[in-house]
């Protein structure tokens, strides 16, 4: 095999990427994935595509941004999500006791 080879191989999975994943691929990642699938040789260019969705999750939780964005715009944390409860329900954060100001310095 020799670069030329290669380049082919490349080129050719940059063509049968049109053929074969129903997403749409600007120009950069098209080229990238045809590069991974000749490399990789998976069965089928999806397999690269589950890959790379797992690997931007786990990269995205592991820097926290995942948690970012969720305490953003739900206000809970993937942790929390995942276990069914906020930090406040499994601490029992709401529960408050009550005030006694007419005790309150008294000792």
């Amino acid at each position: 095999m020799s670069l030329d080879d290669l380049s082919e191989d490349i080129e050719n999975q940059y063509t049968a990427l049109d053929e074969s994943l129903p997403v749409s691929l600007d120009r950069e990642t098209k080229n990238e994935l045809a590069v991974l699938t000749t490399a990789l040789e998976p069965d089928n260019p999806d397999e690269l595509v589950r890959r790379a969705v797992h690997l931007l999750f786990q990269s995205i939780v592991e820097r926290g941004t995942l948690d970012f964005h969720l305490r953003r715009r739900y206000d809970v944390t993937y942790d929390e999500y995942l276990s069914g409860m906020t930090y406040e329900d499994m601490t029992g954060g709401y529960d408050y006791p009550q005030r006694d100001d007419e005790r309150r310095y008294q000792f």
